[in-house]
């Protein structure tokens, strides 16, 4: 809204002050766009990071609605009525999920009477809006009285239940406080420090390191489902595989040293397979070839991996469990001729953007179909782009200059090209192994958080569970929810209830009330 001279108030303290709102407004959104424009255009040190640009932008939305407001409130004073912008593509309002409880309130005009005739006014119609409201997280302390009971007829025996099992004996947590603490940490990536924080302001005093005491008295109850988890992941025919950094305090050194949270990931909706999602994390000290020998064991299935070196053994003849399969990453391909591409002025790695963009869209077409129809129109379609692709790339090589973004992403795609094209072997493999890169992602976030973890079994730890946490949300079910009532289950029925009843993608929760689904992409 464009405001004129006389929607202004004539106060020119007020003038003076809305000018100097304005100016203060103006400059910080001048330096977000500056910033912005330093993340598309300047130097790779420059650049922001995602995160960073996030927060960025955030500003700038903030910046954007404060202006809209002010001009509401400016045509309202004025007695205008200030047109609704019109919503931009992509930002629709969001639909309130159906099991979130809705509550009524009705506003009466304040006639009741017509006041022509004096009649009794009756509702015709109504103008329903709906508003999402929160009730801040209440706290409650649970009081358990344990009565004991005697006869007074008779001088001896006295009855009582017995106390409760719980995962900390005789503490100050339930099982659902301790899932929440988890889940804050694992997938909210808030800190043991800020939740003690949080607490503090509603009063209660509970500190970072009674939180960890907890979480590791959870781990112990929990690291039996992630075990069992892992292993019926290696049961099956694939998997997707990756492997991250994990910076581990080395004891008595004061140092920090590196050991890597590994990832083994189950998809199988791609091509229309029924076993649910998954994705088990294990942490290992190192990223060698040992390392990955002791993650997979005797697995003989398809590993659809980036390419790295560690994963050769599985094709090796000789492996005592036999050879498996190894499919690389058209995705890792891609984005090494990318990074020429968007630079300009790069031919070849604009038509080798082109050809693999080609396979992409054939694969988008497929995707959800069975194994058998995805080869079938692979083999019609794909295969021709692949057979011309290989000796385009070959003819390329030798006329780029050595050492050249472009020459290097064409040696890389050559020297991985037998487990690129693997993907027209078996219409099982996927094209790229971006179904696990997604898993890695939250690992990387709870990284930024907590700069390292204190020992090796806090690693082993994290890894337990944010499996748990992270299949939960690809299965679209409420962490908290299944944590709280995961964690009561097997403290109370020890080793007699079936574990497999109890791993995220089998869970039926046993509490009144039903968990909400969560949004898979969180």
């Amino acid at each position: 809204m464009s405001a004129t001279a006389a929607d202004l108030p004539d106060d020119v303290a007020i003038l003076k002050a809305m000018v100097l709102a304005g100016l203060e407004r103006e400059a910080r959104m001048q330096h977000i766009i500056d910033q912005i424009t330093r993340t598309t255009f300047g130097k790779r040190s420059e650049k922001l990071n995602e995160d960073q640009l996030a927060l960025g932008l955030d500003d700038l939305d903030v910046a954007r609605a404060e202006l809209e407001a002010l001009a509401e409130q400016a045509a309202a004073a004025a007695g205008q009525k200030k047109e609704r912008a019109r919503r931009e593509p992509g930002t629709a309002r969001a639909s309130l999920p159906a099991h979130l409880a809705r509550v009524e309130e009705v506003i009466l005009p304040d006639e009741t009477e017509c006041p022509c005739c004096g009649g009794v006014l009756h509702c015709i119609d109504s103008d329903i809006s709906s508003r999402l409201d929160v009730i801040p997280v209440q706290y409650r302390v649970i009081v358990t009285s344990r009565p004991k009971m005697a006869c007074r007829a008779c001088s001896d025996g006295v009855f009582q239940a017995p106390a409760p099992k719980h995962v900390v004996p005789g503490g100050l947590p339930t099982e659902a406080l301790i899932a929440d603490v988890l889940v804050k940490k694992y997938a909210d990536h808030t800190p043991f420090y800020r939740q003690a924080q949080a607490l503090r302001r509603q009063g209660i005093e509970i500190d970072r390191g009674t939180m960890c005491n907890w979480a590791g008295r959870a781990a112990a109850w929990l690291g039996r489902l992630t075990s069992r988890m892992r292993a019926d992941l290696l049961s099956g025919a694939r998997l997707f595989v990756d492997e991250t950094t994990a910076k581990v305090l080395a004891p008595g050194t004061g140092k920090v040293k590196t050991g890597y949270l590994w990832a083994i990931a189950r998809d199988d909706g791609a091509h229309g397979g029924t076993d649910p999602p998954a994705v088990a994390y294990t942490y290992m000290p190192g990223r060698g070839k040992v390392w990955a020998e002791k993650l997979l064991g005797d697995f003989t299935g398809i590993v659809q991996c980036d390419g790295y070196g560690a994963y050769k053994h599985i094709e090796a003849p000789d492996r005592r469990a036999g050879p498996g399969t190894l499919a690389f990453c058209w995705a890792h391909v891609r984005r090494g001729y990318f990074d020429d591409a968007k630079g300009g002025n790069a031919p070849v790695a604009d038509e080798a953007l082109r050809r693999i963009a080609g396979l992409y869209k054939i694969e988008a077409r497929i995707r959800g179909s069975s194994p058998e129809h995805r080869l079938t129109v692979r083999q019609a379609e794909s295969a021709p782009i692949i057979a011309d692709m290989l000796p385009w790339l070959k003819e390329m090589l030798p006329k780029l200059p050595r050492g050249s973004h472009t020459a290097e992403a064409i040696g890389y795609t050559l020297n991985h090209w037998k487990g690129l094209v693997r993907f027209l072997e078996d219409g099982r493999i996927e094209l790229d192994n971006n179904t696990v890169e997604r898993s890695i992602r939250p690992i990387t976030l709870q990284r930024k958080n907590a700069l390292f973890t204190g020992h090796d079994l806090g690693a082993e730890n994290w890894a337990t569970f944010a499996s748990l946490i992270e299949t939960c949300k690809l299965g679209g079910i409420n962490p908290q929810a299944y944590l709280a009532d995961v964690l009561a289950r097997i403290v109370l029925s020890g080793d007699t209830d079936p574990i497999d009843d109890l791993l995220p993608y089998n869970w039926v929760d046993s509490r009144a009330t039903a968990s909400p689904v969560i949004d898979q992409a969180a």
